[in-house]
């Protein structure tokens, strides 16, 4: 779910709720809740570790929205990334958790963290005792002690639903310059063998969208 579902809602010049926007939207959002899993990632400012207070601050009030959205629609994932290093990752972390402490119980059940490709490796992140949203190209890009079946299986018990994974392939493969960048499909030989018998999600991260998600099923049952 776009994170601007509500534009602005937290922007301190034209900050808004639900409530200000007339009666019955709450009970139209609930009518949104179906069988298909729903998540959020919010945007990049949403920096949870950061040493100031002030983006701090807002980072929170940004994911209570998502949360009182994520309770609505029935969303049951809020993905954010680990954040900046700040010269000190032990002590960034520790920042991670004392701020995740402060925020309200429907988002901490929701929260979950994602390993990046630049500053936070799987290893890094399965401390802080959340759900691991265990993207596999972040951690080809910046692999650690782990590999991709042990950083699997890691991940899976950080869960106590259904786990939440990341697969995308890199524009130009592995032998390109660019790894980082998401190509508009999926190579299939870049979806770990160890995840085709395992019950997850898998978020498909292609600019094609759907038309990568049907791609890639029929490329795994051969078709």
């Amino acid at each position: 779910v776009n994170s601007q579902f509500l534009p602005c809602c937290t922007h301190p010049d034209v900050a808004y709720t639900l409530d200000d926007l007339g009666t019955g939207k709450k009970e139209r959002l609930k009518k949104c809740r179906g069988k298909m899993r729903l998540s959020f990632h919010p945007d990049q400012f949403v920096v949870l570790n950061s040493p100031r207070e002030d983006v701090v601050e807002k980072s929170i009030l940004e994911l209570e929205y998502h949360g009182e959205l994520a309770e609505l629609i029935g969303a049951d994932v809020i993905n954010i990334h680990g954040g900046g290093v700040y010269g000190d990752k032990k002590v960034a972390l520790q920042r991670f958790s004392e701020n995740y402490a402060k925020l309200s119980a429907r988002v901490r059940q929701r929260l979950t963290v994602e390993n990046d490709d630049k500053s936070y490796t799987p290893e890094d992140l399965l401390p802080l005792e959340i759900p691991l949203v265990y993207d596999v190209h972040h951690h080809r890009c910046l692999p650690d002690s782990l590999s991709v079946e042990q950083a699997t299986q890691a991940a899976i018990k950080t869960w106590d639903r259904r786990p939440l994974f990341h697969i995308s392939s890199p524009i130009e493969g592995w032998s390109g310059k660019q790894l980082r960048r998401h190509h508009d499909y999926i190579d299939p030989k870049d979806v770990p063998a160890c995840w085709l018998p395992l019950a997850i999600t898998v978020e498909v991260e292609a600019k094609a969208k759907e038309r990568a998600v049907l791609q890639l099923q029929k490329k795994l049952a051969g078709i």
